[in-house]
C-alpha cells in the first residue's frame, strides 16, 4: 500500500520524517476516531525520499465503517455510520432493501440558559430519491409538504421524553431519504436511524428507542408491512418504545375492537424492541463519550421557599369549581405576581429567575396530589365525568354541511365542502398515492384562548391535529366509486380547553351527515389523561389515576394525552403522547376502557342531534357532470392558454376540470350547472342524444315551424306540431326569431333535419318537477355521466333501474331507438331544408293540385305521398319481433279489445279500434293496443280532420317491408 506521504503535497514532504502522519501511521478519522494505516520500511523510504519532477497523484482515502445487520419481520435492516455526514455529531445511515434514510443530530454549543428544551426535527423527501425532477415552476423543493411535517412529528414525540430534566440545549435532527423503492414507508425507518444517531452523539439521551409498524390483513398481524401491503390492511398502528415502556402510539384502522387493538399493542412491543441491541452494540462500537452538559436546575432551597409562598393561595384555587378557565388563569397570575414582589423586596435573584418554572411546579404537584389522593379534578368533576355536550347540524345552511360541537368550554364549528374529482389534493410523497380525495384541514386561531397573534404558513400542531381527525372519519366515508365527489372538511376552532382535535372528529362527523354524505355511522373522540405518583428512588409507578376528557390544564400538568376516536363498533384513530420517560403498557391498554365508555355517550348525543344523512334542498345541493367530447372540441373550449375556460369559470362560478377526452363540471347548485352548460354547449356544443335537453335560439319561422340554431351552432327543426299540446294556427303565435328555448331532441325526420319539440320539455318538466337530478340527467345512454345530490345518491340505482311511470311512451322509444346501431344523425341547414321543401311542394301541387296545410292538432288528408314512415317504424319492428309479445289468445283477434292484441297474429283483414297516437305530415301512427303502433297514409281526394286520442274503426290492410301494420279506414 503507497504512503500517504508520498502522495501528498510536495512541500509537506519535505518535512523531517517525524513531523509527517505515516511516522504516527495515522489513515483518517472516521466518527470522531481516528484509524492507523500499516506501518512498513518502504513506506518509510519513500516518505523521505527528495522532490521529484513527476506529477503528485491523489492518496486514496480509507472511510472507516461500522455496520450492524438484523432482520425483523423477514425483512433485512441494516444501521450504518462513518461514510456519510462524518462532521456530524451523529449520523446513520438505515437500509431497508432498496430503500435508504440518513438522520443526522447535533447540538449547539451554547449554554441553553431557557426553560425549555428547543428540539427541532425536520424530515425531508426530496424528489431525487425516487429519480424524479420535481415539477415545481424552480425545479426544487420547497416548503415542507404536510407528510414531511407528520414524519417530523412522528420522530419527535417519541424522542423528546428521553431527554434529561434541565438540558436546554438546542438540539436538531435531520432526516433524509436518500432512496426509496416504493415498498416501504421511509418515516419508521427515519425514527429508528434518529435514535442510532442520538445513540452515537455526544448528546445526552435515555435512549435507545424501537419503532415498529404493524398491519392486519384477513385477521392475520403483519410486521413491518409494505406499502402494497398497507393499501389492503385495515390496521396501522405505529408503535414506539424502550425496553419496558411505552412512549409513542399512532393509529389508523376501520373500526377495530379494543380487544384486537390491545393484541396489537402486545406484538408491538416485543417487535419494537428488537431494535434496541444493535443500536446499543453499534454505538459501543462507534459512539462518542457523552458530553457534560450543563443543566438548568433549580436548588430545593428555591423550590421550596417558593412553595411556601403559592402553595395555599394555588390550592384555594383548584378546589374552587366555580372558576372558569380565565377566572382561574388571573386568579394564578395574581398569585405569582404576589410571589414576585415578595422576591423582590428579599433580592432573591435565583428565585425570580427560575419564578415562572417553580410556580408551575407547584401548580403540577397540587393538582396531582388531589387526584391521586381525594380523586377531585380542577373543574369538580369525577374521574370518568365527560363534560356536558351541546351538538347543532346544519347552523349554516347555506354550506354544503355544517356543524356546531361543544364539550365543556371547547368549541368547534366544521363545515363541508364538496368538489369535482379533480379537485383532489395531489401528493409529491415518495411512497403512497398520488392524490387524496378527502381533507380535513384544522384551523387554530389565537382568539379560541384569547390571545393575539400571527398566522403564517403551515402549522405543525394544526397539521397534526387535522390529519389525526381526517384519519378518523376516513374509515366511514363511502367508496369512491360509489362517492366520487372531493371532500374537504374545515375545522375552525372557536374556543379550546381541552381536545379539539377530538372535537373536530366529533364536528367533522355530524357536518357530513348533514351534507348529505351516507357515512356509514358516526364517529367521535375522547382524550384520556394519566396521572401517576412515581418512586422517587426505583422511578416506577407507585399509584395512578386516569382521567376522561381532560381539560387543557389537566393535559399540561398530566402525564399523557392519549387521543382515541371511533364508532360504537370500534376504534378508527389514536394518537398517544406522554411527557415522563416511558409508560408501561398495562396502563395504556387500560385507558381503552374508559375512553369507549365516554365515546358511547358523546355519540348518544350526537345521534339525538342528526342520526342519518340529510335530504338538502336541490338547488343548493352541489352539481357534478362528466362530458365526453373530443380533444379538438375540448382544445377549443380552453381556448388560448386557457383564456376561455378561465373566463367561463369567471362568469358562472362553476369549475373545469379537463383531461384525456373527458370534461368534468362541477357547480354548487343547480342553477350554476345550467348556466355552466349553457356555455359550454354555446361553444363546442354536446353529442346530439334522443331524449336530450338543449338550449337554442329561434333563427327563421316558417309556415310548417321554426329553424333553430342549437348545441354550438347546429340547427335544428322545431316543427309545428311540437310547439304546444294545443292547436297551433301559425307558428308566430308561439315562438319569434331571437327567442331563446329549452327544447328536447326527438329524432331525425325523413329529410335529415334533428326534429326538436317544445311541448315534451314543457311536459318532461311539469311531471319531473321534483326530479333530483332534474334536467341535467336526461337519461340517453350516452348522455353526459350527471351526479345527483349527495344525499340521493343511495336512490339512484333504485331509480336508473325503474322506469318513470310519467314519462311518455314516445320518450321511451326515442331512447331506445338512441341505443340502437342507426346511423348518426345528419344536420342540415335551414337553407337546404327550405329548398327541399319547395321540390316537395312543386311536386305536391303537380299531383294533387292543391295544398296541404298543417296544424298541431287538426290536418286535412290532402297528402297523397306513399312514402309516408313512422318514426317509430324501428321501435315497432323491434316490437313485432320480439317473441315475448305473443301472449293473447287466437280467439281474441276479432275483437275490440286493443289491449290484447299482439303483433304476431294481428293479420291482414281484421277490424279492430285504435287510437291517434301522432299526427305526421302525411299519415297517422295509430295505436293499437299493447304497445303496438301502426300507420295510417292520408288518402288521396278525401277531406277530414283527425285529433290526438280519437278512436278509428281500422282495418289492417298489409303490412310494411319491416312488418309494421298498414291500416285503412273502416266504415261498417
Amino acid at each position: 500500500m503507497a504512503s500517504v506521504s508520498s502522495k501528498a503535497n510536495p512541500l509537506i514532504s519535505t518535512l523531517p520524517h517525524i513531523l509527517t502522519w505515516p511516522r504516527f501511521r495515522f489513515r483518517t478519522m472516521c466518527s470522531g476516531r481516528l484509524g492507523f494505516a500499516s506501518y512498513s520500511s518502504s513506506s518509510t523510504s519513500a516518505s523521505v525520499s527528495p522532490v521529484t519532477s513527476e506529477t503528485p497523484v491523489a492518496g486514496t482515502k480509507v472511510l472507516e465503517t461500522f455496520k450492524e445487520e438484523f432482520e425483523i419481520g423477514s425483512r433485512p435492516i441494516t444501521l450504518e455510520t462513518g461514510k456519510i455526514a462524518r462532521f456530524a455529531n451523529g449520523a446513520v445511515v438505515l437500509a431497508m432493501e432498496e430503500t435508504k434514510v440518513l438522520s443526522t443530530v447535533a447540538s449547539a454549543k451554547g449554554d441553553g440558559v431557557r426553560d425549555f428544551l428547543p428540539l427541532t426535527v425536520e424530515y425531508q423527501e426530496k424528489q431525487f430519491a425516487q429519480g424524479v425532477i420535481p415539477n415545481t415552476y424552480m425545479r426544487r423543493e420547497g416548503a415542507p409538504k404536510e407528510r414531511e411535517l407528520l414524519c417530523g412529528r412522528l420522530i419527535d414525540r417519541p424522542i423528546r421524553p428521553l431527554f434529561p430534566p434541565g438540558f436546554y440545549h438546542e438540539v436538531q435532527v435531520m432526516a433524509s431519504v436518500l432512496s426509496s423503492d416504493g415498498k416501504q414507508d421511509p418515516d419508521v425507518m427515519a425514527a429508528n436511524a434518529t435514535s442510532a444517531a442520538l445513540m452515537l452523539s455526544d448528546i445526552p439521551w435515555g435512549g435507545p428507542i424501537g419503532v415498529i409498524r404493524i398491519g392486519r390483513i384477513c385477521g392475520q398481524f403483519i410486521v413491518n408491512p409494505s406499502i402494497n401491503e398497507l393499501s389492503m390492511s385495515d390496521l396501522n398502528l405505529v408503535y414506539a418504545c424502550t425496553r419496558d415502556k411505552t412512549l409513542m402510539i399512532d393509529v389508523q384502522a376501520r373500526e377495530i375492537s379494543e380487544r384486537d387493538l390491545e393484541a396489537a399493542l402486545r406484538l408491538a412491543h416485543p417487535e419494537a424492541a428488537k431494535y434496541l441491541e444493535p443500536q446499543i452494540r453499534l454505538a459501543a462500537k462507534a459512539g462518542k463519550q457523552k458530553k457534560e452538559y450543563k443543566l438548568s436546575m433549580v436548588s430545593k432551597e428555591t423550590i421550596e421557599k417558593i412553595r411556601n409562598l403559592a402553595e395555599a393561595p394555588i390550592e384555594a384555587v383548584f378546589t374552587d369549581p366555580t372558576y372558569g378557565k380565565f377566572e382561574r388563569g388571573e386568579a394564578l397570575d395574581r398569585i405569582t405576581q404576589d410571589v414576585k414582589k415578595t422576591l423582590e423586596e428579599e433580592r432573591d435573584e435565583e428565585g425570580l429567575k427560575f419564578l415562572s418554572k417553580t410556580v408551575d411546579t407547584v401548580r403540577k404537584e397540587v393538582v396531582r396530589r388531589r387526584i391521586i389522593s381525594e380523586g377531585s379534578r380542577v373543574d369538580g368533576r369525577v374521574l370518568d365525568e365527560v363534560r356536558p355536550v351541546y351538538c347543532e347540524a346544519g347552523n349554516l345552511p347555506v354550506l354544503h354541511g355544517s356543524s356546531l360541537f361543544s364539550r365543556g368550554d371547547t368549541q368547534v364549528l366544521c363545515t363541508v365542502t364538496l368538489g369535482a374529482p379533480g379537485q383532489a389534493q395531489r401528493l409529491d410523497s415518495v411512497v403512497g398515492p398520488s392524490t387524496k380525495r378527502f381533507m380535513l384541514h384544522y384551523s387554530f386561531p389565537p382568539f379560541c384562548i384569547n390571545e393575539v397573534g400571527k398566522r403564517v404558513g403551515l402549522n405543525r400542531r394544526e397539521v397534526g391535529h387535522g390529519t389525526l381527525a381526517e384519519k378518523a372519519l376516513l374509515a366511514v366515508l363511502p367508496p369512491e366509486d360509489d362517492f366520487p365527489y372531493t371532500v374537504r372538511i374545515n375545522s375552525e376552532v372557536m374556543a379550546s380547553d381541552g381536545s379539539t382535535s377530538m372535537a373536530t372528529v366529533c364536528g367533522g362527523s355530524m357536518a357530513l351527515m348533514d351534507a348529505g354524505i351516507v357515512v356509514r355511522e358516526h364517529v367521535a373522540g375522547v382524550s384520556v389523561g394519566l396521572v401517576s405518583e412515581v418512586d422517587s428512588a426505583t422511578g416506577e409507578i407507585k399509584d395512578y389515576r386516569i382521567l376522561t376528557d381532560i381539560l387543557g390544564l389537566e393535559d399540561h400538568l398530566g402525564d399523557m394525552d392519549f387521543k382515541i376516536a371511533g364508532t360504537r363498533k370500534g376504534v378508527t384513530a389514536i394518537q398517544l403522547d406522554i411527557k415522563p420517560a416511558g409508560i408501561p403498557l398495562d396502563i395504556i391498554c387500560e385507558c381503552l376502557e374508559p375512553a369507549l365508555r365516554g365515546r358511547l355517550q358523546i355519540l348518544d348525543h350526537m345521534e339525538r342531534e342528526i342520526d342519518a344523512p340529510h335530504a338538502k334542498d336541490d338547488r343548493n345541493s352541489p352539481r357534478l357532470a362528466t362530458l365526453k367530447y373530443s380533444n379538438d372540441a375540448i382544445r377549443r373550449l380552453i381556448g388560448p392558454l386557457g383564456a376561455l375556460k378561465r373566463k367561463i369559470e369567471e362568469e358562472t362560478g362553476a369549475r373545469i376540470s379537463v383531461s384525456d377526452g373527458t370534461l368534468t363540471l362541477l357547480a354548487k347548485n343547480q342553477a350554476v350547472m345550467e348556466k355552466v352548460q349553457e356555455k359550454v354547449d354555446l361553444v363546442i356544443g354536446r353529442e346530439i342524444e334522443v331524449g336530450g335537453i338543449y338550449k337554442g335560439t329561434i333563427t327563421s319561422i316558417k309556415e310548417y315551424g321554426a329553424f333553430v340554431e342549437f348545441n354550438g351552432g347546429q340547427q335544428g327543426l322545431l316543427h309545428i306540431s311540437e310547439l304546444s299540446n294545443e292547436p297551433v294556427t301559425r307558428v308566430s303565435d308561439v315562438v319569434s326569431v331571437g327567442q331563446q328555448l329549452s327544447l328536447m331532441c326527438i329524432g331525425q325526420d325523413v329529410r335529415g333535419n334533428i326534429k326538436l319539440s317544445l311541448k315534451a320539455t314543457l311536459h318532461r318538466i311539469g311531471s319531473n318537477a321534483d326530479d333530483t337530478v332534474g334536467e341535467l340527467k336526461v337519461s340517453a345512454p350516452k348522455e353526459p355521466n350527471v351526479l345527483p345530490p349527495v344525499n340521493q345518491l343511495h336512490i339512484q340505482q333504485e331509480k336508473e333501474d325503474s322506469p318513470s311511470e310519467d314519462q311518455p311512451f314516445e320518450h321511451n322509444m326515442n331512447v331506445e331507438i338512441s341505443s340502437s346501431s342507426s346511423p348518426a344523425i345528419l344536420i342540415r341547414s335551414a337553407a337546404e331544408c327550405e329548398e327541399e321543401e319547395k321540390y316537395s311542394a312543386v311536386d305536391l301541387s303537380s299531383r294533387n293540385g292543391s295544398s296541404t296545410s298543417r296544424s298541431s292538432l287538426k290536418l286535412k288528408t290532402e297528402a297523397p305521398d306513399l312514402n309516408f314512415r313512422s318514426d317509430d317504424e324501428d321501435t315497432d319492428e323491434r316490437h313485432s319481433a320480439d317473441p315475448s309479445l305473443l301472449q293473447n289468445n287466437p280467439n281474441d283477434m276479432e275483437t275490440d279489445n286493443v289491449a290484447n292484441i299482439s303483433a304476431r297474429r294481428l293479420k291482414i283483414g281484421m277490424v279492430l279500434t285504435a287510437k291517434v297516437h301522432q299526427i305526421r305530415a302525411r299519415g297517422l301512427v295509430l295505436d293499437l293496443g299493447g304497445g303496438i303502433r301502426g300507420m295510417y297514409r292520408f288518402e288521396t281526394g278525401v277531406k277530414r280532420y283527425f285529433g290526438v286520442g280519437e278512436e278509428l274503426r281500422v282495418k289492417c290492410s298489409s303490412f310494411s317491408g319491416k312488418g309494421i301494420p298498414v291500416m285503412s279506414l273502416f266504415e261498417e
